[in-house]
């Protein structure tokens, strides 16, 4: 091998290495947050994670809101309190991995590298809309996701958000379906002339049925708003024409949602396969499970049903109001999200659409460098795709 060889190889090497290297972040519990009530679900404080920008980035800022489903009782929630998912004391260890689009290496994350990037934990079960006063007397709980965005945000904007040029406000599942509620709120706390807009990846869960006809999501959510007190924190654009808990569902608030949105989903997302279409009680003798893991998995009467969940997602997508300013990114990949994994994200083997990464796309739609309102074929599992399961 040449010396010239020998270099490129190792340079390679190098590259790999760094670009695959992982960024840890130290946590920041907003205690002050507390005399405001803005709490977990048991009543500790806040919790977010931010690595500061530089040159560039210094005024630009990127939050990503994390996911993990919703609490629609009081045991639910009780039990919820006890986890990572309702308590900043179950958060540790208390540093966390940035990769994908929080990523600081322009390799992984080539156009927000250098951006102040916040990921926010989620420990209200509502995501982010619930707002009651009282404290459950037997339970101790706390239903209080509204003032944990409004505090975050504040604390933020104290530390240089308030000055930003440019802004993100991004999240994936149920953090995905916070960034679309929250959005215009995000919007109304930077400064007027500010580019600022919103990435919603994997929260544009659909009101489909289950396999038995019933529909379970939409009844989860009419309690998630009645235990949360949602009402008041979704947009009464959205409320005033109808039921609250239907303004959970991205299909009937989107089109009231005036910031400029990116939304990134499968069709066959992977959570409402299993969550919304196939719950688990509905499969006692768990013929699902291994279709649930992988699609090769599935059996041909499986593949139809999901094929035909497909057609319901696009049916509820493709209905949203007209509009040449929202971006969209729906692949036909068998997973759900992950838009803070650099393979998801911007790599070798990410989905494309047009021959881009959902990284390219959304920059060039953020930065107002080209439309992107398309979407892959309708059958699960293209060849870039890979499954976040």
């Amino acid at each position: 091998m040449t010396a010239t060889k020998y270099l490129l190889v190792l340079l390679a090497m190098l590259t790999t290495i760094m670009a695959q290297k992982e960024l840890m972040v130290n946590i920041t519990i907003l205690h002050s947050a507390t005399a405001e009530g803005a709490v977990c679900l048991d009543g500790s404080p806040p919790a977010y994670h931010l690595d500061r920008g530089y040159g560039t980035g210094l005024r630009s800022w990127i939050i990503t809101i994390d996911g993990g489903g919703w609490c629609s009782s009081i045991s639910d929630c009780h039990n919820r309190s006890n986890s990572v998912l309702g308590s900043s004391t179950k958060m540790l260890p208390p540093q966390v991995r940035f990769s994908g689009i929080l990523h600081n290496d322009l390799r992984i994350n080539p156009d927000f590298y250098n951006w102040n990037r916040v990921r926010v934990r989620y420990c209200d079960g509502s995501s982010f809309t619930g707002d009651v006063d009282d404290v459950d007397p037997d339970t101790k709980l706390y239903y209080r996701g509204a003032r944990i965005f409004r505090a975050i945000m504040n604390d933020l904007s104290r530390k240089g958000m308030q000055t930003a040029e440019n802004a993100i406000l991004s999240g994936t599942s149920a953090g995905g379906l916070a960034t679309i509620l929250n959005c215009d709120k995000f919007k109304s706390l930077l400064p007027d002339d500010a580019r600022v807009k919103c990435v919603a990846d994997a929260g544009f869960f659909i009101n489909a049925k289950t396999i038995s006809g019933t529909s379970d999501i939409q009844d989860e959510y009419k309690r998630v708003v009645t235990l949360h007190g949602s009402a008041k924190n979704l947009p009464p654009s959205c409320t005033s024409i109808m039921e609250p808990s239907l303004c959970f569902f991205p299909r009937n608030v989107v089109p009231y949602v005036q910031t400029l949105l990116f939304i990134i989903n499968s069709q066959y997302d992977l959570w409402q396969v299993s969550n919304i279409l196939v719950p688990e009680y509905l499969d006692p003798q768990r013929v699902w499970k291994n279709c649930k893991v992988h699609i090769s998995n599935c059996t041909l009467s499986q593949r139809i049903i999901i094929q035909d969940f497909g057609v319901e997602f696009l049916k509820a997508f493709l209905g949203l109001t007209p509009s040449f300013t929202r971006g969209y990114f729906i692949t036909s990949c068998y997973s759900h999200g992950q838009i803070q994994s650099a393979r998801y994200w911007f790599s070798a083997n990410s989905p494309r659409l047009l021959n881009k990464t959902i990284a390219e796309a959304v920059a060039d739609w953020y930065f107002d460098r080209a439309e992107f309102h398309q979407y892959i074929d309708p059958y699960p599992c293209g060849r870039d795709c890979w499954s976040t399961s």
